[in-house]
């Protein structure tokens, strides 16, 4: 019998935008406002006050980043995964998991490999997997622990962000057209951190935002050594579909290299490239994988682009403010890409030349790397803020007609801009 998990965790302080889908039918389900705070204890932490809780909030899902891979956790489902360079077990049952004081702890047997695990479920906390392989030493795993959102590193600080969450709300009030949502997080360490959101489980269909975790896994898959971004896939007049991208007005058949389809995928929000990566990557299971190993309930991939006759099967991406930010934030912040691939991704999203949405709304020259989305019954526009000192991770995700829906998504993105330059009510620091 495989003994108790070794290795205790310490908490830690703490071109034209074309639709890329055209034929689709209306959308998303609204949800609540998500109030200002940290504590999650249904109180709103106001500024001036003391936002800091008794104990950092656990979290019901929460994954373990290390060098290579992730091993997440759900404690109230009882399951776990491992995914890394060397394998996926897929979710696995532990009926026999422990959770005491905000820490999840048990050990699994997958395809004769034990793994033992002590995870805690507060974000960036430190937890441990030891990997034990039959007749081989074991590896012990040590790394950050990832929640959705995280924990903010300094509460006090991240109560100056709380007054954006009201401003945003207004804005989404106003949407009468659009259910929208809207997810925040500060990179910089300005606001501490912290993640505000305004319906962010809002869960329209994904369009070309979902292509941002089809690129996360070709990356992943370079950082393992597996592929290599100058390696070529043949593609052919089979593979070539409309909507937005560059790549349709080539002559096929021809070698395109994984970095010119990674490239395009983002930049020109390539349906092209993204159908080819998808066949290339083994078809919607490994992208699903990895959506699933960071414990992002929201979202799914479950068609190819221009793909209507899936669509009239029901067979459509999904996502959220909330998962978008996660993603954004776990690859800003190293724990899912190695900095070479994040930067790369960063680098990307900064070529991006669908600029009708964040751009549009922001003063020239403000520097964005960004990812839109569109169908005729959503909108979105997702990515970084990279004003030095000031960086940040955004969401704007809009359900109902594509027009008003660019609209709010840039009343919403000038709303956060505002914000970080010119702090008001109550959020202008000392």
């Amino acid at each position: 019998m495989l003994s108790a998990a070794v290795a205790l965790a310490v908490l830690a302080t703490t071109g034209p935008a074309t639709a890329d889908d055209p034929d689709r039918g209306p959308a998303a389900d609204q949800t609540q406002t998500t109030e200002p705070g940290y504590g999650g204890d249904g109180r709103s932490h106001e500024p001036g006050l003391d936002p800091t809780p008794e104990r950092p909030p656990t979290s019901e899902v929460s994954w373990l980043s290390f060098p290579g891979g992730v091993f997440a956790v759900d404690s109230l489902g009882h399951t776990v995964r491992y995914r890394a360079c060397d394998g996926d077990t897929g979710r696995v049952a532990d009926p026999n998991m422990r959770v005491a004081a905000g820490v999840a702890s048990g050990a699994v047997v997958v395809g004769g490999t034990a793994y033992r695990y002590r995870v805690p479920l507060v974000g960036r906390s430190e937890g441990t997997l030891e990997v034990i392989p039959q007749h081989r030493p074991p590896t012990t795993l040590t790394g950050v622990v990832v929640t959705s959102p995280q924990p903010p590193t300094d509460p006090v600080a991240g109560a100056r962000l709380f007054p954006l969450s009201g401003q945003l709300a207004r804005v989404v009030a106003d949407a009468s057209l659009n259910p929208a949502g809207a997810t925040v997080r500060d990179l910089s360490g300005r606001y501490g951190d912290q993640q505000i959101a305004v319906n962010g489980s809002l869960r329209p269909k994904a369009a070309s935002v979902i292509k941002l975790w089809i690129l996360v896994e070709l990356l992943r898959r370079v950082d393992c050594g597996q592929v290599f971004l100058d390696d070529g896939v043949l593609v052919t007049p089979e593979d070539v579909v409309g909507g937005t991208g560059q790549l349709q007005f080539e002559t096929f058949p021809q070698v395109v290299t994984l970095h010119r389809l990674a490239q395009y995928l983002i930049k020109y929000s390539d349906n092209v490239a993204a159908n080819v990566l998808i066949t290339y990557l083994g078809g919607f299971a490994p992208v699903n994988a990895l959506i699933d190993s960071m414990n992002q309930r929201s979202t799914i991939l479950a068609r190819r682009m221009l793909d209507s006759a899936a669509a009239q099967r029901g067979e459509e991406n999904y996502t959220s403010p909330d998962d978008v930010v996660s993603l954004l934030g776990a690859v800003w912040d190293g724990e899912i890409l190695t900095p070479a691939s994040r930067d790369l991704m960063i680098g990307f999203m900064r070529e991006q030349t669908l600029n009708t949405k964040i751009p549009a709304a922001l003063p020239p020259g403000v520097p964005v790397a960004h990812k839109t989305g569109d169908l005729p019954d959503a909108s979105h526009d997702v990515g970084y803020y990279l004003i030095p000192g000031t960086e940040t991770a955004v969401a704007f995700l809009t359900a109902g007609p594509m027009a008003t829906g660019d609209e709010t998504v840039r009343r919403m993105a000038r709303t956060v801009y505002d914000f970080l330059v010119d702090p008001v009510d109550g959020a202008v620091e000392e």
